[in-house]
Order: C-alpha cells, then sequence, then structure tokens
C-alpha cells in the first residue's frame, strides 16, 4: 500500500496547538507517514516544522482566495486533512472544496470572546464541526461542544503537553535568589498576560495574602497586552507581585517554587498546570473547564474569580508543608497517569487509519 499522506492545517496557533502538531509530525514521520504542515511562517520559525522531518507550506491565517488557493494545492494529494481548531478547519473545508478526503479537526481550546463577535464564533464552530468527518476534544466539555455544534463523530483525546526539561546544572536557591524570594515563599503563576487568565483575581488575592508573615511573593511567568494594566496596579497597591516577562527557564522558576496557581476563566488541558504537577509542585487552580479531568484530586481546586477562596487556599498550604508534600506525591503520581507524546500520536494514526481503510479496500 502507497505511503500515508497527511496535512497538518494550524491558524495562529496558541502555543499549545503549536508545539502539538510540531510533535505530531514527528511522530507520524518516524512511523513512515509523510507529512506537510501548513501554517504562517512565523509558527516554522519558533517550532521548527521543517526539522521534524515534515514538508512545511507556509499559509496566512486568512481565508481570502490568495490563502485558500495556497492551502488547497498543499492538500492536492492528502489521503487525510487535519486541522487544528475551529478556524483552520473552516479555511481546511473551503480548501478541500468538497473533494471526498477526510476531514480531522482537533479543537484544543475555545475563544473566549463576547457580544457579536461570540456569535460569529458559533458559526465558525457549527462550520467546522459540520464539515469534519471526526472531532478530537482535548477535553470531556469540548467533545459536548462539538457535538452541540453538529459533530457527526466526536471523541476524547488528551492531548499530551511536552515534559518540562530541567538543566543538570538547575539550582532552587539560585532561583529564589534571583526572584527574591530566599526568606519568603515563592509563589509562581505561569500564563499569557491576557483577561482570561484571571490575573486580576491573583492580585485581588496576593493583597490579602500580603497580611502572612512573611509575606509571600507572587511571581508572573508571561507576556501579553495586561502588562501595563497589571503593573500600575502592582505599584499602586505595593502589592508582593513580579511580572518577570516570558522565560527560557520557565520551568526551572517553577520548580524551585513553594506554590504554582492557575486562576484563568477556562482552561482546556492547562500546559502550566500539567508542567506543575509534573514537577511535583502543588498546584491551586480554578475548577474550570478541562482542570478538573486534568489534575484530579492532586490540586486544590477554587471557584473562578473568587480572590478570598484563592487566598485562603493559598495561605492554608503554606502553612501545611505535609500537606504540600502529600500534594507533589500526588501530582507525580497524577501526571504518570496522562497519555504520552507517543499514545497521542498512536491514536491520531489510529483515526488516519479508520477513515482510509474504505480507500485501502477499493485500492485492492
Amino acid at each position: 500500500m502507497s505511503q500515508l499522506r497527511t496535512v497538518q492545517v494550524l491558524g495562529g496557533g496558541s502555543a499549545g496547538s503549536s508545539a502539538h502538531v510540531s510533535s505530531l509530525a514527528a511522530g507520524l514521520v518516524a512511523r513512515g507517514v509523510h507529512v506537510t504542515v501548513c501554517a504562517p511562517a512565523e509558527l516554522d520559525h519558533a517550532y521548527d516544522y521543517s526539522g521534524t522531518g515534515a514538508r512545511f507550506a507556509p499559509v496566512p491565517r486568512r481565508s481570502d482566495p490568495v490563502s485558500v488557493a495556497a492551502l488547497r494545492a498543499a492538500c492536492l494529494t492528502a489521503d487525510v486533512v487535519h486541522a487544528h481548531g475551529p478556524h483552520a478547519a473552516v479555511r481546511a473545508a473551503l480548501a478541500l472544496g468538497g473533494r471526498r478526503v477526510p476531514l480531522v479537526v482537533t479543537w484544543h481550546a475555545r475563544a473566549h470572546v463576547e457580544g457579536a463577535r461570540s456569535r460569529l464564533i458559533r458559526l465558525m464552530e457549527r462550520r467546522a464541526a459540520r464539515a469534519a468527518a471526526v472531532v478530537l476534544g482535548t477535553t470531556s466539555d469540548l467533545v459536548d461542544r462539538a457535538r452541540r455544534r453538529g459533530a457527526r463523530d466526536a471523541r476524547l483525546a488528551p492531548v499530551s503537553a511536552p515534559v518540562p526539561q530541567l538543566p543538570a546544572a538547575a539550582h532552587e536557591g539560585k532561583a529564589r535568589a534571583e526572584l527574591g524570594a530566599v526568606e519568603r515563599p515563592l509563589i509562581i503563576a505561569c500564563g499569557s498576560l491576557v483577561p482570561h487568565h484571571g490575573y486580576g483575581t491573583l492580585l485581588d488575592a496576593a493583597r490579602l495574602w500580603r497580611e502572612l508573615d512573611p509575606a509571600p511573593l507572587l511571581v508572573v511567568v508571561g507576556e501579553g497586552r495586561e502588562r501595563a494594566a497589571l503593573q500600575r496596579r502592582i505599584r499602586n497597591e505595593d502589592l508582593p507581585v513580579r511580572l518577570v516577562g516570558s522565560r527560557d527557564d520557565r520551568a526551572e522558576l517553577l520548580a524551585a517554587a513553594d506554590l504554582a496557581v492557575l486562576s484563568s476563566s477556562w482552561e482546556a488541558r492547562s500546559v502550566a498546570a500539567q508542567e506543575a504537577l509534573r514537577l511535583g509542585v502543588p498546584l491551586v487552580a480554578t475548577a474550570v473547564g478541562g482542570v478538573p479531568e486534568l489534575v484530579g484530586d492532586a490540586a486544590e481546586l477554587v471557584p473562578y474569580g473568587n480572590a478570598e477562596a484563592l487566598a485562603r487556599a493559598v495561605a492554608r498550604l503554606l502553612g501545611d508543608p505535609r500537606r504540600r508534600g502529600e500534594m507533589s506525591a500526588a501530582g507525580l503520581a497524577q501526571a504518570a497517569s496522562w497519555p504520552t507524546e507517543d499514545d497521542t500520536i498512536a491514536q491520531v494514526l489510529s483515526v488516519y487509519d479508520e477513515l482510509t481503510q474504505p480507500l485501502a479496500a477499493r485500492a485492492r
């Protein structure tokens, strides 16, 4: 039988979906699949799709005729087209133009929009779900969402995040000294500075826990459009918080923390939560989206937007080293239960085989 040919389609690509496509492309190529990745050129610079052994075809994140034509050309010889996210799925469906090539859609997350734009997002999600032969949702609530939008076949397909790598010379004391947390507790939050990550509530909690003695230091690793507003609050309210921007040593900083916090309004399989549990760092997180399914009993869960509950959970854990030790062990055990990158690739390949089997049977 001839070599299976698949095209992976990304739009703008979140960090999680972009990294997943890199892992998936490498794994499929290693298993003898011919892979083409279609994405904006800047994503290849950031995630090195060409270095996985896949062919890279630069396609802008637009739905204009030129972009759709470029995507159509890349899909001409595909046996399966795999789009990552509803926007990419709609563009892929346009490019296929009714050709009988199976379209697989991985739904990694949901858009954080309100008002008139939310109606447009619903329409896009509906078109994506109905165009797909199979929708793979990374969490149970995304699978349910795809079914509500009209998906014929929606399945749970957890995506494995890359395991955080600590350098051989990593030193907890050095990281804490750099951050200014030698003789005080260190709390780490990771994620871009955008509204749905709930940093306003996190600063409210920091204002409450600064009454602790010693007051813990909250360090936020990430960059984004809310930086200026958050920095003003930190300065004006004299909060024990540092914004350190994007860091290459994020795993090292997280490993040095007493606690990790996640304050988002919604998450799928939060990369920050996965990193914390894999590093044995106790986690306090909001009980939203796929977070409870991801962490099980290995994290303290609090309601979204409730600064008092978040501050109480943090204060309680900082005062209870034994409980933090139990949570660290539970986190490592929970992380060991998650699918590996090999598991993820095997599941995707089995879907491709299922969808292309009738073609193979006809060929014989």
